[in-house]
């Protein structure tokens, strides 16, 4: 067996860091500035607490990767210098980079850093990451357009190079990000990092005629949509094997640094589950699934990399551009254990599933009956009551809602990053 695929989950700031990594990510990757290609969770990073999440990859005994896959002007080009410096220092494993000049620049301010090239650069065949690994790059993240059978074409011709693709999350409707949609709209430049995500918004119709100036609206077929952008999300937990099979994908990432903790909890559990199957010798593609649908999402689409893009027909979401997951989160643990945060309601005497970490180590432990509440276990799943909702304060509630920032005690300790939810009806 070739060595096992690396399992890739984002990191939007320090603490859903340090939650991918806990719920069995293989490597970590996220970015501090403008020059990385989320804007809004590059924020949530400063140099030091992007330090702090380095560290905290490298005593698990896991990686992650800096990206600086933004496309600079002129006028950033020394302070695109100065960030390279800066990221360096912090010891990460890999930049992810998006164009030549970049790669050069790398190089040359970071020479012992390894480098992965952007899924922004767009490289679907053997040409374009035969030129990239002769610049020195190690992998590839290739398009979301690429065929598997062409990745395994890219592998046979360049066996050293290594290809990540992405196996899960949020889908552009143009070709691997190449959008001035929200640049238009908005002023937010999709490819330096601000999307605004337009193509996710609904849109009326409307016919002009040039001789008098009359503006008419079109009216939709009912039951069409209006959502005319808005692409579904990538899902390819179903074809797990059949990726791992080929033997040419050293890499599956997970789109999403600036969704939900819980979101980077479950896809990333999720998926190391699927992909331990698969050395196992197991599938449970039903609880994959089952799994996926408590996240929000917008419908789930298997992309391309099954099948070619004019071949798909069933890529977009024509009426929403969000949907609910099939559970509602109520609370999330605190890294201590101890304490939980509310994100939804929790109130007394209503049962509330706990969900940790895959290979908890001695989870029945767990199973208490106190003041606080009762925690048990009923067809394989573990369940919380409180009988007390009690806050670090010992004030002492009825029930708690989301608004209220105070963390409430547990009946013992749990898992870090654990969650409590229940299913939507």
């Amino acid at each position: 067996m070739a060595n096992k695929v690396e399992l890739l989950s984002p990191a939007g700031n320090l603490e859903k860091l340090k939650i991918a990594i806990t719920y069995g990510a293989d490597a970590v990757y996220g970015g501090v500035s403008h020059f990385s290609l989320r804007n809004r969770s590059g924020k949530e990073f400063t140099y030091e607490t992007f330090k702090d999440g380095v560290d905290f990859a490298h005593n698990n005994g896991k990686k992650i990767y800096a990206a600086i896959n933004g496309f600079p002007f002129n006028s950033q080009l020394k302070i695109l210098r100065e960030h390279i410096a800066k990221m360096r220092d912090t010891n990460v494993d890999a930049f992810i980079v998006a164009t030549p000049g970049v790669i050069r620049l790398c190089k040359e301010v970071a020479p012992k850093i390894p480098l992965h090239l952007s899924t922004q650069a767009n490289v679907l065949n053997i040409l374009d990451a035969e030129v990239f690994y002769e610049m020195g790059v190690k992998r590839i993240v290739a398009a979301r357009e690429l065929s598997l059978k062409d990745a395994m074409e890219i592998k046979k011709a360049l066996p050293n190079l290594e290809i990540e693709i992405f196996c899960h999350g949020s889908m552009c409707f143009a070709f691997s990000g190449r959008c001035l949609i929200s640049s238009l709209q908005s002023g937010r430049v999709p490819n330096r990092g601000s999307c605004a995500n337009d193509c996710r918004f609904d849109y009326e119709y409307y016919v002009r005629n040039p001789d008098n100036g009359v503006m008419m609206r079109l009216l939709e077929e009912e039951g069409i949509g209006t959502h005319i952008f808005n692409a579904k999300d990538l899902n390819l937990s179903q074809h797990i094997d059949e990726i791992l099979q080929s033997g040419a994908i050293s890499a599956l990432k997970i789109e999403g640094r600036t969704k939900s903790p819980y979101y980077a909890a479950i896809s990333t559990r999720t998926y190391r589950m699927a992909i331990d199957d698969f050395y196992n010798g197991e599938s449970r593609k039903n609880i994959y699934q089952d799994e996926l649908n408590t996240l929000k999402n917008r419908g789930f689409t298997d992309g391309y990399i099954v099948s070619r893009p004019y071949e798909k027909n069933n890529t977009q979401n024509q009426m929403s551009a969000i949907s609910d997951g099939s559970y509602q989160v109520n609370a999330m643990i605190r890294e201590d254990g101890e304490f939980g945060v509310c994100k939804y309601t929790i109130r007394l005497n209503e049962p509330k599933e706990i969900i940790f970490p895959l290979n908890t180590q001695y989870i029945d432990s767990i199973i208490v009956d106190n003041e606080i509440g009762r925690i048990y276990k009923e067809n394989g799943k573990y369940f919380i009551i409180f009988k007390k909702i009690l806050l670090e304060d010992n004030k002492e509630l009825s029930e708690i809602h989301s608004g209220n920032t105070n963390h409430f005690k547990l009946p013992c300790k749990l898992p870090s990053y654990s969650f409590l939810r229940e299913r939507i009806n």
